[in-house]
C-alpha cells in the first residue's frame, strides 16, 4: 500500500498529469447539493475510482468525482460526493482527498452538508454556519503516526471554521437578502439517525446541529494549514413533537430545495475570498 505520503505523491502526480493548473479553493458539495458543479467553468471531471487510493463515494445524492475548473474567475477543485466514516472506511482515508487538494495547491476549503436540526428555533431548510464543532463522537482522523510534512503532531483547534471567512461570508449573505443561523455542529459516525435522548443530549452538550460528516474532513484541513468555511443545511429536526421518523430520501428533498440558496452564498464567497 505505501506510506501516506507516497498515496498523496501517486494521487497528485496522476491528477496532475489530466490536469496541470493550480487550483486555489477546494469546494467539498454535500448530501443533494452537488448541483453548485453547474456554475463551474468545467475543464476536468475525474471519477474517484480512476485516481489512485482515492476511496471511492457509495452513497444516494453523492456522485464520487474531482472537478476542476473556474468558479467566479478562480480555479477551484470541487469533491461532487464526499466520503463518510459510516460507509466502512479509516477516518483517515476519509480525509485522503483533503490532504490531495492541498499538495494540489489550494489555501481555502468551503464545506456544505445535510445536519438534523438540534437547536429548538432552527426549521428546515435554514443554512446555518458553522461557528465550531464538537467531534467527540467521532475517530479522530489523525491517530495513528503524524508526517510532520503533512502538519504538526499536536494542531491547535481553537479556530477550525476561519472567523474572517465567516466574516465576509456575513457580508456576501447580507447583499444576497439571505437569512442563515450560525451554530456549533455536532459530529458522529452514523448511519443511525439519532435516537430522541441522543438529540436531546447533544443539545445539552452545545451542539445546534447533528452530521455525519465534515468533523474529520475540517481536522485534517486545519492540520493542513488551510482556511475553512462550512455551511449546514438544516434538512430534518431532532427535537420535535411529531414521530422522529426520518429518511434519508427527506434529508435530500430538503437539501435540494435550499441548493439554490447555498450555490448563490458559495458563488459569491468564492469571487470575494
Amino acid at each position: 500500500m505505501g506510506s501516506i505520503l507516497e498515496q498523496l505523491n501517486e494521487a497528485v502526480e496522476f491528477i496532475k498529469k489530466q490536469y496541470s493548473a493550480t487550483p486555489e479553493i477546494g469546494i467539498i458539495l454535500g448530501s443533494g447539493l452537488g448541483n453548485l458543479a453547474s456554475e463551474l467553468k468545467v475543464e476536468l471531471e475525474l471519477p474517484y475510482d480512476e485516481i489512485p487510493h482515492f476511496p471511492i463515494s457509495t452513497v444516494a445524492g453523492h456522485s464520487g468525482k474531482l472537478i476542476f475548473g473556474e468558479l467566479a474567475g478562480r480555479k477551484v477543485v470541487a469533491m461532487s460526493g464526499r466520503l463518510h466514516f459510516y460507509e466502512g472506511y479509516r477516518a483517515h482515508e476519509v480525509a485522503f482527498p483533503i490532504r490531495a487538494m492541498k499538495v494540489l495547491g489550494i489555501h481555502t476549503l468551503l464545506i456544505s452538508n445535510a445536519a438534523g436540526g438540534v437547536n429548538p428555533s432552527f426549521r428546515v431548510g435554514d443554512l446555518m454556519i458553522i461557528t465550531d464543532h464538537i467531534s467527540l463522537a467521532t475517530v479522530n482522523p489523525l491517530v495513528g503516526k503524524n508526517e510532520e510534512s503533512l502538519g504538526p503532531r499536536f494542531p491547535d483547534m481553537s479556530e477550525p471554521y476561519r472567523k474572517e471567512l465567516i466574516r465576509l461570508a456575513r457580508t456576501v449573505i447580507a447583499k444576497l437578502g439571505y437569512e442563515v443561523r450560525e451554530g456549533v455542529y455536532f459530529g458522529v459516525t452514523g448511519p443511525t439517525f439519532e435516537t430522541r435522548a441522543e438529540y436531546k443530549m447533544i443539545h445539552v452538550l452545545g451542539g445546534d446541529a447533528v452530521g455525519m460528516s465534515t468533523v474529520q474532513e475540517v481536522i485534517v484541513a486545519v492540520h493542513a494549514g488551510l482556511h475553512v468555511f462550512a455551511i449546514s443545511v438544516i434538512t430534518d429536526l431532532g427535537i420535535r413533537e411529531a414521530d422522529n421518523i426520518i429518511t434519508h430520501e427527506e434529508v435530500l428533498q430538503a437539501a435540494m430545495e435550499a441548493e439554490p440558496k447555498l450555490t448563490g452564498i458559495f458563488k459569491e464567497l468564492v469571487k470575494a475570498i
